[in-house]
């Protein structure tokens, strides 16, 4: 096969999330801010989303791999072949509007809808994906900046088309975004100077926008140590002036660009502020509140991040699952004594079977929770948004499931692209098939945006612990009403009965981790991704197995063969899961209850 024809969508799991099992033509299409949007123009959108990106976006998915980035050593970076190309028909073809509000010139699509397109765009060609920072970034400037920062940057973003990128992380901080030492110093009104350097800044340049927006994280001088002494800085690559005419050469410029086991197409740089020319910035809505305004797109980026781990096992199963209904090797098991017997396609093999079902099952059940989530994120938009009462719940529930989207996706992606691997054999490890890219692709996300054991210290100390919590409570109280409304369901017994001793299970693992954290919080450090491991899978459980409800009464009325061997992999998923990953959550709960601190006082001279 060919590596540019690499990627392969599944709208049929996306339509069945979105209109039959979410139901969104009911909860959240014509609703608030989505009034204007039904399920037929959001069907023919990602239908139309889908055939562009095979036609732009999976075409340069190995000459993004294969061909370097340029760099001149002056601050500018060149794209691969074919970048620069699907970055003008992207923006031609109009598909940047789709995710921005219909006061922003866009179509008003709820996350439901954009962050199913983002699984098209993701899937196809991930590190062309991230490029196209710079339309979030036209949302944050719209809400949070001051009307000046407005007046100059939002309609050049929008109508120019600007990069944009995240700036966080410094060479000797790391994760430890609060040790960060890029200084800001005022000058007049909400203009900075700053000095610093940046490192892992995706996309800190590139040869397709005329500008790049960064959002910078800085101290200001006097401020207070940590994250709570950081404000966010509009830094611009040119300036741009009062009336938001192009300025000069900003001193924001890229130092050097970092060589990667995977997602060479980006451009990860290392950007100094402040060395060669004096860089100048703007602070955000004239508010030293950097971290929680920078969270707005923290969260944005982890979202992004579990979407693209979870689209790329999406395409590696098809991938996998298309080769072993085509390779041919051995007989039977069942024949494997006879010499003469035929040989088989390897999906007959039952080891194989069992790989693609593991893929399946964790493909489906991911695609689940992430636009589950994003149903959560229509909710809290369609009632006011962030700062309203009314979505305050769902706020909270949406921060309660983040990391599990971005920590547990990206690292079960991870183990299971190779599984993928496994079924190809040998082939899968060249070049002629996409999975051993898919696989040094995928890797980074474990890292973006914090590595998987922040994300559990995120889950239990912010988002359980804070709220005592409340929200959990909640949640496990959704997924019990699920249980309880299968009693009577024959066909559903074996799920019922596995999710509801998950649920126990995860109920007495979050008790016992509060006793043993009275002790110390090492054990935090110790079980913590187990912890974030077993609250998503049990919640993945449930989404499959609200999934498999929805199959078996549409599998009941289905004329089509095709709708009914759709509906019958539903229920197949749904029970693999069951009964091969749900029972391992009580495992996960005795060793957490067995768990103690002998590494703790272990010598280091012993490791």
């Amino acid at each position: 096969m060919s590596t540019a024809a690499h990627f392969k969508s599944n709208l049929r799991d996306i339509f069945f999330n979105l209109f039959e099992v979410l139901d969104i033509e009911k909860t959240s299409l014509g609703h608030g801010k989505y009034a204007t949007m039904d399920g037929e123009t959001a069907r023919e959108a990602l239908t139309g989303l889908e055939e562009f990106c095979q036609a732009h976006f999976a075409t340069c998915f190995v000459s993004g791999d294969r061909v370097p980035l340029g760099f001149d050593g002056k601050g500018n970076v060149t794209l691969p072949p074919g970048f620069k190309d699907a970055l003008t028909a992207y923006y031609a073809g109009g598909w940047n509007k789709l995710e921005l509000p219909e006061h922003l010139g866009g179509y008003g699509a709820p996350p439901t809808v954009a962050w199913a397109g983002f699984e098209l765009m993701g899937g196809s060609n991930a590190a062309l994906t991230f490029y196209l920072l710079g339309n979030f970034m036209a949302k944050i400037v719209d809400a949070l900046g001051t009307d000046d920062q407005k007046t100059r940057y939002l309609q050049n973003i929008l109508d120019k088309h600007w990069g944009g990128t995240m700036v966080l992380t410094e060479p000797d901080a790391g994760s430890d975004v609060g040790a960060g030492l890029t200084r800001a110093k005022h000058v007049a009104g909400d203009e900075y100077l700053l000095e610093g350097v940046k490192r892992f800044i995706t996309n800190g340049d590139f040869d397709h926008p005329e500008n790049i927006v960064h959002m910078v994280l800085a101290r200001p001088e006097g401020a207070g140590p940590g994250t709570k002494g950081l404000s966010m800085f509009i830094v611009p690559k040119f300036w741009v002036e009062a009336d938001g005419s192009l300025g000069a050469r900003n001193g924001a410029f890229v130092t050097n660009v970092e060589h990667k086991m995977g997602i060479k197409g980006s451009s990860t740089c290392e950007l100094t502020l402040g060395a060669d020319l004096p860089c100048r910035g703007l602070l955000v809505g004239g508010k030293h509140d950097g971290i929680a305004q920078m969270f707005r797109v923290i969260e944005y980026a982890r979202m992004g991040v579990g979407t693209k781990s979870m689209a790329t096992l999406s395409t590696a199963y098809l991938n996998s699952l298309e080769y072993a209904k085509q390779r041919k090797q051995g007989a039977d098991l069942a024949k494997a004594a006879d010499k003469a017997a035929p040989r088989v396609e390897i999906i007959r093999h039952p080891d194989v079977r069992r790989l693609l079902m593991l893929q399946k099952s964790f493909a489906e059940g991911l695609r689940a929770l992430v636009l589950w989530t994003a149903s959560i994120q229509d909710q809290v938009e369609i009632k006011g948004g962030h700062d309203n009462a009314d979505a305050k719940a769902f706020d909270a529930l949406n921060d309660l499931v983040l990391p599990l989207v971005k920590g547990y996706s990206s690292e079960k992606v991870c183990e299971l692209l190779a599984q993928s691997l496994q079924v190809f054999g040998g082939s899968g490890y060249i070049q002629d098939y996409p999975i051993e890219q898919y696989i040094r692709d995928q890797k980074i996300d474990t890292l973006y945006e914090g590595t998987t054991h922040i994300q559990a210290q995120d889950l239990f100390f912010r988002k359980v612990a804070r709220d005592r919590g409340q929200t959990l409570q909640r949640l496990l109280g959704e997924i019990k009403a699920t249980i309880d409304g299968l009693a009577g369901v024959d066909a559903l017994a074996v799920e019922r009965e596995a999710l509801t001793k998950a649920h126990a299970d995860v109920g007495a693992i979050f008790m016992g981790m509060m006793g043993k954290t009275m002790q110390s919080v090492y054990h935090v450090g110790f079980q913590g991704n187990r912890v974030l491991f077993a609250l998503a899978e049990l919640v993945i459980g449930w989404r499959l197995v609200v999934g498999a409800q929805v199959a078996l009464a549409k599998r009941a009325t289905a004329t089509a063969e095709a709708d009914r061997a759709f509906y019958d992999g539903k229920l197949a998923s749904a029970r693999f899961f069951a009964k091969n990953v749900l029972p391992g959550i009580g495992l996960a709960r005795q060793l957490i209850e067995a768990g103690d601190l002998d590494l703790m006082a272990l010598s280091d001279d012993a490791f």
